[in-house]
């Protein structure tokens, strides 16, 4: 089996928001999720759970973005005060 890019997921403090999928891009997040709990051995109980994950990861591996938050902390206090800093 491929090794996928999420690993087991973390508890954390949920923050709320409403997202809307088109069903076959839900139907492949169910996939993905039991995917995942066959490679880590912890069930996914909703595939839901997955997407804070998925857009985490998406965001820490796309350089454009990390340049572009690290010139824009660079420029303005209020930014690098409010948002958590990853790189």
């Amino acid at each position: 089996m491929a090794k996928l890019k999420l690993g087991a997921l973390e508890d954390d403090k949920p923050r709320k928001g409403a997202v809307e999928f088109a069903a076959a891009v839900y139907r492949d997040l169910e996939v993905y999720a039991e995917l995942l709990a066959q490679q880590t051995g912890k069930p996914v109980s909703d595939p839901m759970k997955l997407v804070p994950h998925m857009v985490e990861r998406f965001m820490a591996t796309d350089r454009a973005f990390s340049k572009a938050r690290r010139d824009l902390h660079a420029r303005s206090p209020t930014v690098r005060n409010s948002v958590r800093d990853q790189t």
